[in-house]
C-alpha cells in the first residue's frame, strides 16, 4: 500500500510553468512505476508521463515541453511544466503501481492521488 500526495497546481498564464510534486508514503518507492494522468471537465484521463527508475515515457502532446522526474531520498516523483497552454488545464493526477515496467494506461495503476488543479488562461 501507498499513499500519493499532490502539490503544486495553480493558475497561470500560457507560457509559464509550473512545477507539480508527488509525495509517498509507505512501501518502498523503488519498487514503483509512477505516472501523471491529467482529467479535464468533460474528458476522459489521460495519459501524460511516466517513470520507472531511469526510464521515462511521454505523451506526445506534451513531449518537449514536460519533463518527469523521481527523488527517492523523498520519495517524491515531480513534473516540470513548461510553455503551458490553455489546452493543459487539468486536474492532474499522480498514480503508481508495483511493476518493473512502463505503464500508460490509467486502469493499469493501483493507486492514486487527490489530484491538483492547473489552470492555464490565454
Amino acid at each position: 500500500q501507498v499513499q500519493l500526495a499532490e502539490s503544486g497546481g495553480g493558475l497561470v498564464q500560457a507560457g509559464d510553468s509550473l512545477r507539480l510534486s508527488c509525495v509517498a508514503s509507505g512501501r518502498s518507492f523503488s519498487d514503483y512505476a509512477m505516472g501523471w494522468f491529467r482529467q479535464a471537465p468533460g474528458k476522459e484521463r489521460e495519459f501524460v508521463a511516466t517513470s520507472r527508475t531511469w526510464r521515462r515515457a511521454y505523451a506526445d502532446s506534451v513531449k518537449g515541453r514536460f519533463t518527469i522526474s523521481r527523488d527517492s531520498v523523498k520519495n517524491a516523483v515531480y513534473l516540470q511544466m513548461n510553455s503551458l497552454k490553455p489546452e493543459d488545464t487539468a486536474v492532474y493526477y499522480c498514480a503508481a503501481v508495483i511493476s518493473a515496467r512502463l505503464f500508460t494506461m490509467a486502469g493499469e495503476y493501483d493507486f492514486w492521488g487527490q489530484g491538483t488543479q492547473v489552470t492555464v488562461s490565454s
